[in-house]
């Protein structure tokens, strides 16, 4: 008789797992957590893990189109260049911009104040807007650099936002490997005149095309290490240019030396911060572009390995994050028209994601720089 009794408690425990929806089972004195839906629960706001993922959770405006930007007018524009075929190393920084953008997904216009400077540039004069990636093939580089320098023509040829400040908007580019910063030499050019390059970089990037990549076809020969040649000749910069954190192999004694003075630039090596420390690389910074206008171009391998290894040419020996940090603080005061990041390649990130973190960082340095000091015609 208990046999049959048990059987049947079990049976009936078998048949109600099959039941659906199931019943909640609760602990002794547990309440349920089960209630009706409140029609007052925001569900548009209060998240930075909502919607389209853009950079620090600014408006998306497709910058590109006349139609859909008609009416909507910004100051500083963020702009993804999603190209990686002008590389000479490892490829992935088309997937920079992304990794960019996840990167900065903690910061938002309300949650962005510095404790260093007590400033939030999201909250500002300024409207700060992300314009999304311009859609580049990946199968023809000539094709791709014509479509990015017709993208950067037209985001910085709308109205401003703020009239008083600034007559045309800002760039930051998000990239990429380095070829795309010549599309945006030629738009500033365009708008702003000759500009000096701050170049932060492990690499001179000044080689002349018959050097690296010329030599096997014209189209070879505008890459990620000749585009400042090329801006030279072009006439797009001026000889009051400078690189900072200078570190990697050259092909020649002398010769890549001195194309690079020729092309105009004066370079910091990075471990000349071991000797002249931060401050003595801002000044050096400071007085070879002073008085003119700048451009600043941050390659993530200035930094080391160990801080940025999701790169195509990852050099050690190079400064780190607080470091690079620190110098971009350091040169508020300059009229800076024009930026990027770029040269992340998120594939080869540790899974903290360090790299994709710091380059974020950087852009947010980069909106601060602009924002303290506008720039009018």
């Amino acid at each position: 008789m208990h046999f049959w009794h048990s059987a049947v408690i079990f049976c009936s425990t078998c048949l109600g797992a099959w039941e659906f929806p199931q019943k909640p089972v609760y602990a002794q004195g547990q309440k349920s957590i089960i209630h009706e839906i409140d029609d007052n629960v925001n569900i548009v706001t209060g998240s930075q893990f909502r919607g389209l993922t853009t950079y620090a959770n600014l408006p998306y405006i497709n910058c590109l189109s006349d139609e859909e930007a008609e009416g909507k007018k910004y100051d500083i524009a963020i702009l993804g260049a999603p190209f990686d075929t002008g590389v000479t190393a490892r490829p992935g920084a088309r997937y920079g911009p992304r990794g960019i953008r996840i990167g900065s997904e903690r910061k938002a216009p309300d949650f962005a104040w510095s404790v260093y400077t007590g400033r939030n540039p999201l909250q500002s004069w300024a409207t700060v807007v992300d314009c999304g990636d311009v859609p580049l093939t990946w199968l023809d580089n000539n094709v791709a650099l014509a479509q990015l320098d017709k993208a950067h023509t037209v985001v910085s040829g709308r109205k401003a936002s703020n009239a008083t400040y600034s007559a045309h908007p800002r760039i930051i580019t998000l990239g990429g490997d380095h070829t795309t910063t010549l599309s945006a030499l030629r738009s500033t050019f365009k708008r702003w005149g000759q500009v000096s390059v701050i170049h932060f970089d492990s690499h001179i990037d000044t080689w002349d095309p018959a050097v690296l990549g010329g030599g096997i076809s014209d189209y070879a020969g505008l890459n990620h290490g000749t585009f400042l040649h090329i801006a030279h000749e072009e006439g797009l910069i001026r000889n009051t240019s400078i690189h900072a954190g200078v570190r990697a192999p050259l092909t020649s004694k002398k010769g890549d030396l001195r194309n690079d003075v020729r092309c105009g630039f004066s370079m910091i090596k990075a471990r000349d911060l071991d000797f002249v420390g931060v401050q003595g690389v801002i000044s050096q910074i400071k007085e070879r572009v002073a008085g003119s206008r700048v451009y600043i171009s941050v390659d993530i391998d200035v930094l080391d390995p160990a801080f940025a290894p999701a790169t195509g040419t990852a050099e050690p020996g190079g400064w780190s994050s607080r470091e690079l940090l620190t110098i971009l603080d350091g040169l508020n005061g300059l009229d800076i028209i024009g930026a990027d990041v770029v040269e992340v390649a998120p594939i080869y990130d540790t899974a903290g994601e360090t790299t994709t973190l710091v380059a974020a960082e950087v852009v947010f340095s980069l909106i601060e720089l602009m924002v303290e000091n506008p720039v009018n015609h």
